[in-house]
């Protein structure tokens, strides 16, 4: 098995239809330009074969869209692991240094239909495919570290809430309305999760810079059957970043597809998106430990408390050749695991493992559906599972159960010490049937506050104003101001600063803050890449532009790796720049920066109305950079457009303030332009609320 075992498998089902001659779907060749009718004017007949089959088929060429997750994007790639982790799990794709296991990775929102923007706040999937040698290993995860309750009996009542409100099916993709706080008011446990929601953690810039959570305690068995807690989580080595939301809500307007164009973008050009994959390991004796249950997925376990361990790595290296069939009908389980990797009582992991199955029949109509080339092992598949609708496998014999004496016991049953799935002997005597939870469940408060504490000042700034706006969508006060009860038991400056703005009285304190924190929390605190690979820089140009420094660094930007881009007045070769977007076709949202070069009559163009840009566009391209704290960068006359734009720039003779760059000629922004884009947000230039 190799890396791209699981590529090699898929080939021979895919379909290139270049230079081939059209049949029907039973193989007759055909010219269905026209349907048959009888005469050029006359009634169309009923015996035209070939429009039979061709509206039928296109009239069934949809399947239900997931309930959650509907909006999607997923990739191929491969996981390497970077030793033997025997000591921890018997699965053989953990077990030596340097081995290569194929993958299939979907990213997705949560509550939005399949035509949803990628920018809405929401929770994201991170859904993890292993083909590994042993068999499937799916880790069905999100890029946020908590979730909204602990059974999975509370699932549907969250979704319900959560989703357009019955009535009106509004509003699309997003929780910023009235049955959503009513549920999350009434329901504390969610407010972790809510709050991870409203930081920029739910609204990432990009798939490539977020993190991953298993969410769910798991277990890891051993050859030697040693049982070992674990919480799986990834990080991005190009590092944490996220929008701000006035930015998201106009990229959601401008490009819909930001977040995927972004992917497909980077692997095209060969810019494998890469994660560190490994575990929080926490020993069966250390369970006890902790004020809090790990069965709680309402919970995250601190990292300073439990640190990180990288097991591997996973590389991002080949986009789907087809949407519809790979990353549509991939049909992820948590149920798919391998030996040495098991479950925990976690009740919402439990109530998850029936979910998915019932899920997936009821999408793909068939319980065949993992014969799908997608859904297929790389390692061979069999038992005695028969028939169904779309059964493709041809079974020979006639025993079809076990055991038999005709085929010798076979498929023989194995046992763990032969290699099979190790269940762990976990002791259950005593047990008392009951509905309720465990008393560990029901701190509330505790780990939302260690969250927001973990936060800086401006990421504090941007929760707060995501709140205003998603609890201030609610018409009914009594909804805002629970709500606003709610979230005093976690911290009381929170409360006051979102009830100041959704015109909710201003609570007393009720409980004190012990201001703990943690790190792994906060995005500003997260290490940086040491390089800008896939920064997308704006140039603007236009006629009279100072050609030689927009040049000069287009290179530079270039020779670095970032993507840049010339920004100009009319499509096509311009004095030797190739233009590719205008200000009309792009925004200053859809880029990580902005670069403007000198050129006297050019800055005037630029800052005087006309139909290339009716509604001062450039200006508002450098502003809007500005406003969301992106690096900016102008040499000679282009400071006169920042300017013109209201963009503070550099003072007492400084060349750069707070990632805005202005120098006498390009060569000198060179350096602090990459520094900037390296550091990527400037969020001091956000404003911050006074003490209220």
């Amino acid at each position: 098995m190799s890396e791209n075992s699981k590529n090699d498998q898929l080939k021979q089902y895919v379909v290139d239809d270049k230079g081939t001659l059209e049949t029907t779907q039973f193989g007759t060749k055909i010219n269905n330009s026209n349907s048959l009718k009888a005469g050029l004017e006359g009634p169309t007949l009923m015996e035209d074969f070939m429009l039979r089959e061709k509206i039928m088929h296109f009239d069934h060429e949809r399947i239900p869209e997931r309930v959650v997750h509907a909006r999607g994007a997923g990739v191929h790639g491969y996981f390497e692991s970077y030793g033997d982790h025997s000591n921890l799990t018997a699965a053989s794709f953990l077990s030596e240094k340097g081995k290569k296991t194929p993958m299939f990775v979907r990213f997705s929102t949560v509550l939005g239909s399949r035509g949803s923007p990628d920018t809405v706040r929401d929770v994201r999937g991170f859904a993890l495919r292993f083909y590994t040698d042993e068999g499937l290993f799916d880790l069905v995860a999100n890029a946020i570290a908590p979730f909204f309750v602990q059974d999975a009996i509370k699932f549907p009542d969250l979704i319900h809430a959560a989703k357009p409100q019955p009535s009106t099916e509004v509003p699309q993709a997003g929780t910023a309305h009235e049955t959503a706080y009513d549920f999350f008011a009434a329901f504390p446990e969610s407010l972790h999760t809510v709050l991870w929601a409203l930081s920029g953690r739910g609204i990432p810039r990009s798939y490539r810079q977020m993190e991953g959570f298993g969410v769910h305690t798991y277990r890891l068995v051993n050859a030697q059957g040693k049982s070992t807690f674990v919480k799986f989580v990834w990080k991005p080595k190009a590092g944490l970043s996220n929008l701000v939301w006035d930015e998201a809500q106009k990229i959601a307007g401008k490009d819909i597809d930001f977040h995927r164009k972004d992917l497909y973008t980077a692997i095209d050009k060969g810019d494998y998106p890469e994660w560190e994959w490994g575990v929080q390991i926490i020993p069966s004796e250390d369970v006890n430990k902790y004020n809090f249950s790990i069965l709680d997925s309402t919970k995250i376990v601190p990292e300073s408390i439990v640190p990180f361990t990288p097991l591997g790595k996973f590389v991002l290296n080949r986009n789907p050749d087809n949407y519809f069939a790979e990353t549509e009908q991939i049909t992820y389980h948590v149920g798919h695991v391998v030996r040495g990797i098991g479950f925990t009582d976690d009740p919402l992991l439990q109530g998850r493992l029936f979910s998915y199955l019932d899920t997936q029949l009821n999408r793909m109509n068939s319980a065949n559906f993992m014969q799908l080339p997608i859904n297929r092992p790389i390692n061979p598949v069999h038992n005695n599972q028969r028939d169904g609708y779309m059964q493709n496998k041809i079974h020979k014999g006639d025993v079809a159960y076990y055991p038999n004496e005709l085929q010798d016991n076979t498929p023989e049953v194995v046992n763990p010490d032969q290699g099979g799935y190790i269940e762990y002997p976990e002791k259950i005597d005593g047990a008392t049937k009951i509905r309720g939870r465990s008393p560990k469940f029901f701190d509330f408060y505790s780990q939302p506050r260690l969250f927001y504490n973990s936060l800086t000042d401006a990421e504090k700034q941007q929760l707060v104003d995501a709140g205003r706006f998603e609890i201030g969508k609610s018409k009914s006060m009594n909804v805002r101001k629970r709500m606003i009860d709610e979230l005093n038991k976690v911290d009381n400056s929170l409360a006051r600063r979102i009830a100041y703005g959704i015109g909710v009285d201003l609570p007393e304190k009720v409980v004190d803050n012990d201001n703990q924190t943690s790190v792994g929390l906060s995005i500003e605190k997260y290490p940086k890449a040491d390089n800008i690979r896939t920064r997308t820089v704006a140039i603007l140009v236009g006629p009279d532009v100072n050609v030689n420094e927009a040049k000069s660094m287009y290179n530079f930007l270039n020779g670095k790796g970032a993507y840049p881009d010339y920004v100009g007045f009319q499509l096509g070769e311009f004095e030797g720049l190739q233009v590719n977007e205008t200000f009309l076709t792009t925004a200053s949202v859809l880029w990580d920066a902005v670069y403007v070069p000198g050129g006297k009559k050019f800055v005037q163009a630029l800052t005087t109305k006309n139909s290339n840009f009716p509604y001062d566009e450039p200006k508002t391209f450098v502003l809007d950079a500005f406003r969301h704290g992106k690096p900016i960068a102008a040499s000679s006359e282009g400071v006169e457009l920042l300017k013109y734009a209201g963009v503070q720039v550099p003072k007492n003779n400084t060349n750069e303030e707070d990632g805005v760059i202005v120098t006498k000629n390009e060569s000198d922004a060179e350096s602090l332009f990459e520094k900037a884009l390296i550091q990527q947000r400037f969020w001091a230039r956000l404003p911050l609320d006074p003490s209220i």
